[in-house]
């Protein structure tokens, strides 16, 4: 495997853990919204990741990294409330608020973020590695 190899595998998990940190800031965004209507509620929001290997097999060259495969919204049942005097209320009285808990997205937001930590600090110090190894040819 290349030395360089770990350059891409880290930007890949900056990539990902940076999509996820994106989806978690919307999902919080909109904990609060209202809809009358449950097509129009909000719906949290996740990313879909997959390791990413190479075509290869062969166990010299075999390296992965994080793959985005997509977005997908929350199958968690929506927050129905009966407010019938709310602005926002349906023909029946009710009011929907989206699926998003924010105790869970404040988690998945520290845990995303020590994620890209983690990945910048092995671009770090694959950089020093790198510096040094030039540094015994002087």
């Amino acid at each position: 495997m290349s030395s360089f190899k770990i350059f891409d595998i880290a930007g890949s998990g900056m990539n990902a853990q940076n999509l996820r940190l994106s989806l978690v800031s919307s999902n919080l965004a909109n904990v609060d919204s209202i809809s009358s209507s449950i097509d129009q509620t909000y719906r949290a929001r996740h990313p879909v990741f997959a390791t990413q290997l190479n075509q290869l097999l062969d166990q010299r060259n075999a390296a992965s990294g994080v793959e985005i495969k997509g977005v997908v919204e929350s199958g968690a049942p929506l927050v129905q409330e009966y407010a019938p005097n709310h602005p926002m209320a349906n023909e029946n009285g009710y009011i929907f608020k989206p699926n998003v808990n924010a105790v869970e997205e404040l988690a998945n937001m520290m845990s995303a973020s020590r994620s890209y930590q983690n990945n910048v600090e092995a671009l770090n110090t694959a950089k020093q590695l790198l510096i040094q190894t030039l540094r015994i040819g002087q």
